[in-house]
Order: structure tokens, then sequence, then C-alpha cells
């Protein structure tokens, strides 16, 4: 996959079918927008071309706003490749993008840009300067300038509608096996292993606590989880149970900790990048009377996490 994050380096094609948006998350209603950009290029004999931005717009338009991202950009990349997406344009959103109206935008990065035979674009999308660019927008672009547009249909499951926003309710509910759903696959992130203070150790149940590579990337609700848990060069999958809380029974500081109880494993991986799959939620964070009616529910926990990673 070739990635672009400067518009003067892509080569101008006509012969390109496109698709432009956030795709946070590339959850499963992105993925039918994107094997249907993949199928169009196929039967043109042209190549297909992703536009997306990071950072995330709704985080430079909107000041007051605090958006959780799905995805990090090399996460997002990395997923794009994973698809089949021949080709990525990746531009910067600055304050000073977000004023381009959608026709100036438009011309700029897609007509005169990469070039463009057909646009596949979701049943909402909006784009440019106040979101006034549109479905009809486009159409009347495509009339002028000799392209195509089709519009795919929101994927619904169970009667709702999949979006972003729907996944970041669930992940923020705890409810990550609903998330997994939206997405297609089990919700994410990445960090770094750094010391703690040794609490789990002294409890029986040493952890990895880890320190998430991108501070604006959702994670999950309090509460305990059960994971698969991946070490960077190390092929294995690990199953373990974490933890994600203020620890309440020793600390009223509230500081919030995210610790990996990794099951049958005994190694150092201190500064080691890791991947940890978030499989389901076991129970929200408890405070305890005693270490002791700690240490009984965590064995609770182990035994519930594998039942749970056992049928995953």
């Amino acid at each position: 996959m070739e990635i672009f994050y400067d518009l003067s380096k892509v080569i101008y094609d006509k012969n390109t079918v496109v698709t432009l948006g956030t795709f946070d998350g590339i959850h499963v209603g992105h993925k039918k927008i994107i094997e249907q950009v993949l199928a169009k290029s196929s039967f043109y004999g042209g190549r297909s071309f992703l536009i997306t931005f990071d950072p995330h717009p709704r985080s430079i338009v909107s000041k007051d706003l605090k958006i959780d991202i799905l995805s990090t950009l090399p996460e997002k990349l990395r997923l794009l490749e994973d698809i089949g997406v021949e080709n990525v344009l990746v531009i910067k959103f600055t304050k000073e993008f977000s004023q381009l109206g959608a026709v100036e935008f438009f011309k700029k990065y897609i007509i005169e840009g990469t070039g463009i035979r057909e646009i596949i674009v979701g049943h909402d999308h909006h784009f440019g300067k106040g979101r006034d660019g549109d479905e009809n927008k486009l159409r009347e672009l495509g009339k002028s300038h000799d392209f195509k547009v089709s519009s795919v249909g929101a994927v619904t499951i169970d009667s709702v509608t999949v979006s972003s926003t729907r996944i970041r309710k669930a992940i923020s509910a705890g409810n990550v096996s609903l998330a997994g759903t939206y997405l297609g696959r089990s919700y994410a992130f990445s960090g770094r292993v750094v010391k703690g203070d040794m609490r789990g150790r002294e409890l029986g149940f040493p952890t990895a606590n880890i320190k998430p590579d991108n501070s604006g990337k959702m994670i999950p609700a309090i509460g305990i989880y059960a994971v698969e848990f991946f070490i960077e060069d190390d092929s294995k999958k690990y199953n373990g149970v974490m933890s994600i809380g203020k620890r309440p029974t020793f600390y009223n500081d509230g500081n919030l900790t995210t610790e990996v109880f990794i099951l049958d494993f005994d190694k150092e991986i201190y500064d080691k990048k890791v991947t940890v799959n978030v499989i389901e939620r076991i129970r929200g964070e408890e405070k305890f009377s005693s270490a002791d009616e700690l240490i009984k529910q965590m064995n609770k926990d182990v035994e519930e996490g594998i039942k749970i990673l056992n049928r995953a």
C-alpha cells in the first residue's frame, strides 16, 4: 500500500476510484464502502484511493470537545492495508484546512489531485467547511467533471445503524463485546509496559502496567476484562485478565491504571510494546474490605476470564 502525506507526491490518474472520510475505527460500515471501492477499481482496471484526515477533524473544529479516537493513524493504516486498499492520502487536518469550502477542497485534492472516475461514499457523507458538501453536491460536480457517484447504504445490526459514535458509546459503557460486533473484530489498544508499585505481585497476581501509546485513544470503561495479550517480537498470543481502574481497596488518589495479569507467564517485559485485544467485560470495579477478599475475587475473575476466552 502506498501512503502519501503530500498531495504533490500523488500522480494524477483519471482512472481512479476514490472514497473520502475520517474512517475512525474502520468498522463494518466503513468496510462495506471500501470493498465497493476495490470492486469498482478492479472492474475499471484502475486504482483505488482512500483519502483520510489526521488528527480527527472534530478535535480541531470543536475546541471544547474531547474526541476519543477508536483508531490511531498507524492502526488505521494497518487495517486499510489488510483490507487491500492500494493508495492512501493522509491530509493533515488543521484549523486553516477546515476553512476550505466543499467545492474548493474537492477540486484541488480529487478532481485535479488524485484524479477521479468514480467516488464511493456512505449514506450520510458530508465534507468541506461547515460540512456543506454532500451527495447532491458530488453529483453536481460529477456531471460537470465527468465522474460517477455511488452511495453505499448503512449497515445495521439488530436494527441499529453501525457508526463510530455508537461504538464509542458501547466502549464507554464497558460493552466491548458489542463494540467488537460493530467493528468486525475485537477492540484493541497498544502501549508500553511500565513499572508499577508491585501491588499485584504482592497479592500473587503480578501484572503488566500499560501506558497507552496515544493519549487520545479510547480506553474502555473502568472494570475487569478478559483479554488477549500480544508482545512485540513474540508471535505467541497470551490470555489475560485486565483491570482498568483506581484500585479503591488500597488507594483513594483517583489515579487510573491499566494493568494485565497474563496467564501462565513469568517473563520480564518492561518497556516492551504490547497490544491488548479486549474481549469481554467480567465486572465493574469494587472496593473490598481486605486484601484476602480481593484475592478471592481475583481468582474468580481469572476463572471467568478463562471461560470467556475459551469460547471467544
